[in-house]
């Protein structure tokens, strides 16, 4: 009989992927007393594995590791790893209505619905309405353990959703003592400010039968405009560049744009600007009397460089105001020697705030002021009667109005009971009832209402000499005139006419119920033990969101009312079988494979299965392969979304200078002279933006993908202490549920050999006089695919120097290809975009640390490789858009030295980009790609800690 607990200690830590935060405990077990390691569970498998023996590749992370940062939330940091993406951090969750404050993970930037988070191998309610998306501020820090995440293969362990992997999230089973911490961080170039304090008490009672324990967490930042930091306050605009020719205009020295400093728009600015004959050039003077605009010699439309320019950089916010309380409270108790009944409760409240533009005019006919209006300035007055005309049209940002704020408040309670232990023997039981709920107030602040600012724009002097709404109704109604011309005219009783605020509502759920078991040695072979595990789940989702009745008609987007939700019954199991031992080049051979069947409320039936080999060749060196299958079931905002308005930037294609854009530009012509358009038809402006509608579609599907992964782990007996883990992955996705492209909806409308008369026209609609696209129609359909590949490698050394102890980890990522083919059914067309921002073809992270008595110090260092701001897809059409092409490469480092007293007490100092490295020219990092370059720069804490 061979028993699989025999197996060395130093083959347990290779077997796992580099758990350098604990490999000196493992490292440190002796070869003849390895049957005293536990069994546990690791993230990729149900079984219980000896030591940390994982059937996949698995990056962990310590919770020490997680907390070592500057930044307020353990999402901040785990951004910060080659594998995760920055869909939605701090400086960028406010990109869109609802998500401001939103952490939310993104494994290989393949969407957040495709990445599975977990707490305890546990499913966690969703903190943005209609989807599965957690929110990493939910986690409470201080009692996180570690972290371990997998890419691809676990979809059949852990559900469909586990498209691109899982993010599971470990805490800390029995917590005993005091803790309590608080952390305040600064900016150097900045008023920035964070700070954090957690508490934490555990104890046993009964005997140590059981252990309670309770945590709250505070954490908290300021918010940063971008005019407040000198790397950000530059004004910035691409103008056309004057030199280009049709005989040069594919040379790289001669781009289409030159992005250009000091530069903007000066058709619009706070105070105001009209057009007479002379153009774009008149505008106020805070006093309302009139003032001519200085455009200079570098003019582009309605852009200029080095002239009265407008800086639209006053608007972004880099950093979010942002506050989070989490208190979590958790007890457990063996009732008898082999099962322990568990009972966690959470309550987490953040909020995050999002500071926008304000409304803008910037072409709209209606926004006019008359001759005879009372608070036009008699010299304007004149000019308008010298060239004969009775209105001007007003480009404005309405800025004196106030900026639109969004305010989210998000409350998360969650309730988690369960029974687990060993039954039957040699059967270890999880059995557990998960309780989530979400709750989110959306507070939208100075929003403007369109009659309301309409009627008090229409001013005009009644026969007692005051100034009036010129509509009767609306002065019965409390009308009071506005004067927009000059920044700070507009009254404060205007304003409160004019601007309302307007609070939605949304309420997700989520009930979970499971119970699985799984035993390491069901059956003995020849070459071990098979280990077997099997489980069913029970689970409901819903989620509804209400509007509220007064966004109706205002300068917000009008949104529809979500409401929705879906059951799924699950079965699965998991078996590990060792095929060959002890044989030359065979120290082990085992298959893994697992499968689950789901049965949707919505979409019916799907299966997803895993297949895999692990192959430990001998005591330094062991190779692994996946091969899984999954079908994702669509969410509830995918299926269930209403109708909601959104803006979509495309030019138009039946454009006079667009309609020679393709090799058969007969089919473009013909087709938009189909739809009434004229062939010499020009748009008012180059790039459009336009209204759009996008909703769910209760007829979409599932999306299938398929994952592979191969790699080795390699421990030399010449350098002890050390193991290198390389592992080549790839997942693709068919039938990807996603919106069409805007622009490529207008495309195929009108390239399409076959006429109008196809889907695509039919969600577009133009006004029949102007020929104006006046609305897209969006919804989400499964037309689409996805491709990503590449090699993940992580490179750990521990060694004894200097009188303590140095630990060291290098975890990297080549992206091979990251494809994104709008339209699978044509898969010559697609958009490579490794190489470009956010999906750098290199990153990596190098870790350092130190450690003597009680002195701690640790230096990371991360890396990002080039990237290009165009795809190659782009670039061929158009080789040399833009002055602007890249992002260089950027590396920033971190710090930080400690020491923690015999009594408890400890101290850290840290400083976050130690060395000051400055965002990459051309960006402010709030983009989802581009927030993974640091926008606050060198940043200082100080952490006091006590442990009893």
């Amino acid at each position: 009989m061979r028993n699989n607990s025999l197996l060395s200690a130093s083959i347990k830590l290779a077997l796992c992927s580099s758990i350098f935060s604990i490999s000196s405990q493992v490292i440190a077990a002796d070869q003849n007393n390895a049957e005293t390691i536990d069994r546990i569970e690791v993230t990729g498998s149900r079984i219980l594995r000896e030591g940390a023996i994982a059937p996949a590749p698995v990056t962990v992370i310590s919770g020490d590791d997680l907390v070592n940062t500057g930044a307020v939330n353990i999402g901040e940091a785990l951004n910060k790893l080659p594998a995760l993406g920055n869909t939605f951090s701090l400086s960028n969750s406010g990109r869109f209505i609802g998500t401001a404050g939103l952490n939310i993970l993104d494994l290989r930037n393949m969407g957040t619905d495709r990445t599975l988070v977990l707490v305890n191998g546990k499913r966690h309610v969703s903190s943005s309405a209609g989807s599965q998306s957690v929110d990493t501020n939910t986690i409470p820090s201080t009692w996180v353990e570690r972290v371990e995440i997998i890419t691809g293969g676990a979809s059949a362990v852990y559900g469909a959703d586990a498209v691109t992997g899982v993010v599971n999230f470990i805490l800390k089973k029995n917590i005993e003592g005091l803790s309590v911490s608080v952390t305040k961080g600064a900016s150097e170039l900045s008023d920035y400010n964070n700070e954090k304090a957690t508490f934490s008490y555990g104890t046993n009672f009964a005997e140590d039968r059981g252990n309670v324990a309770f945590a709250v967490e505070y954490s908290a930042q300021d918010t940063l405009n971008a005019l407040d930091h000198p790397w950000t306050d530059g004004s910035y605009r691409n103008m056309r560049n004057p030199l280009q020719t049709a005989e040069n205009k594919d040379d790289p020295n001669f781009p289409d744009f030159i992005y250009t400093e000091n530069a903007g728009y000066y058709a619009i600015n706070n105070a105001g600007v009209f057009a007479l004959s002379n153009g774009y050039v008149n505008s106020f003077n805070p006093d309302g009397s009139y003032r001519e605009l200085y455009i200079g010699d570098q003019v582009d439309g309605l852009s200029c460089a080095n002239c009265d320019s407008f800086n639209l950089a006053q608007f972004n916010e880099i950093q979010p105001e942002f506050e989070r309380y989490n208190v979590n409270f958790k007890v457990n108790y063996d009732v008898t020697e082999d099962l322990n009944a568990y009972f966690e409760a959470k309550y987490v409240n953040s909020e995050g705030q999002s500071i926008g533009q304000p409304a803008f005019f910037f072409g709209n006919p209606n926004n006019n002021i008359k001759i005879d209006n009372p608070y036009l300035d008699p010299e304007i007055k004149q000019m308008m009667e010298d060239e004969g005309v009775d209105s001007i049209n007003i480009l404005r940002m309405m800025t004196d109005l106030g900026r639109r704020i969004e305010n989210n408040t998000r409350e998360t309670t969650r309730f988690v009971t369960g029974l687990k232990g060993t039954v039957f023997t040699d059967w270890e039981l999880d059995a557990s009832v998960v309780y989530g709920q979400t709750d989110l107030e959306r507070v939208n602040g100075a929003n403007m209402i369109m009659a309301n600012y309409y009627n008090a724009l229409d001013a005009f002097e009644d026969e007692d000499g005051n100034i009036v709404c010129r509509s009767e109704a609306a002065q019965a109604d409390g009308c009071v005139p506005v004067n927009i011309m000059g920044f700070g005219s507009p009254s404060q009783e205007a304003i409160d006419y004019i601007n309302t605020v307007s609070t939605g509502t949304s309420k997700i759920t989520q009930t979970v119920v499971s119970a699985s078991l799984a035993n390491s040695a069901i059956y003995e072979l020849p070459a071990g033990y098979v280990g077997f595990a099997a489980g069913v789940e029970y689970r409901k989702e819903e989620s509804e969101t209400e509007e509220p009745d007064n966004a109706v008609g205002t300068f917000f987007n009008a949104l529809g009312e979500d409401k929705g939700e879906f059951d799924v019954n699950e079965i699965y199991f998991e078996a590990s079988i060792p095929l060959l031992a002890d044989l030359p080049f065979v120290q082990d051979l085992v298959l893994d494979t697992a499968a689950r069947y789901a049965d949707y409320s919505t979409i019916g039936d799907a299966t997803s299965w895993k297949v895999g080999l692990d192959w430990t060749v001998n005591s330094q060196l062991r190779i692994r392969a996946t091969q899984s299958e999954a079908l994702r079931a669509p969410n509830i905002g995918e299926i269930f979304g209403a109708a909601s308005q959104t803006f979509y930037r495309v030019d138009d294609p039946c454009k006079a200078e667009n309609l020679n854009d393709l090799q058969n530009s007969e089919v473009r012509r013909a087709n938009c002279a189909a739809l009434g358009v004229p062939a010499d038809f020009a748009s008012e402006y180059d790039s459009q933006t336009l209204e759009g509608q996008v909703s769910g579609n209760k007829d979409v599907q599932g999306e299938e993908s398929t994952s592979t992964t191969l790699g080795f782990v390699y421990q030399p007996s010449f350098l002890e202490n050390s193991v290198i883990t390389v592992d080549y992955w790839k997942i693709e996705l068919e039938d990807a549920i996603s919106t069409i492209g805007s622009q490529d909806i207008l495309d195929r409308c009108v390239d399409n050999a076959s006429g109008i008369n196809n889907q695509y026209c039919n969600l577009i609609t133009r006004d029949s006089e102007s020929h104006e696209i006046t609305l897209i129609q969006n919804s989400v359909l499964n037309v689409s695919g996805q491709e990503a590949s590449g090699v993940d490698f992580e490179l750990g050394y521990d060694f004894d120097a200097l009188e303590g102890s140095f630990t060291t980890r290098l975890i990297g990522t080549y992206l091979i290809e990251r494809k994104d083919y709008p339209f699978q059914d044509q898969p010559a067309e697609f958009y490579e975009y490794a190489g470009t921002t956010g999906e750098a073809k290199w990153q990596a992270n190098l870790s350092i640390a130190y450690k003597r008595d009680g002195f701690f110090t640790t230096f990371d260092t991360r890396y990002l490789d080039e990237v290009d701001l165009y795809t190659k897809q782009e670039l061929a059409d158009n080789p040399n858009p833009n002055s602007l092409m890249k992002f260089g490469t950027y590396i920033i480092s971190d710090a930080t030295v400690g020491y923690t007293f015999e009594n408890g007490f400890g101290m850290k100092l840290g400083i976050d980009n130690l060395f000051n490295r400055k965002l990459p020219f051309g960006t402010l990092g709030t983009g989802s790609g581009s927030a993974s370059y640091d926008n606050i720069g060198r940043f200082g804490y100080v952490r006091l800690s006590y442990d009893f």
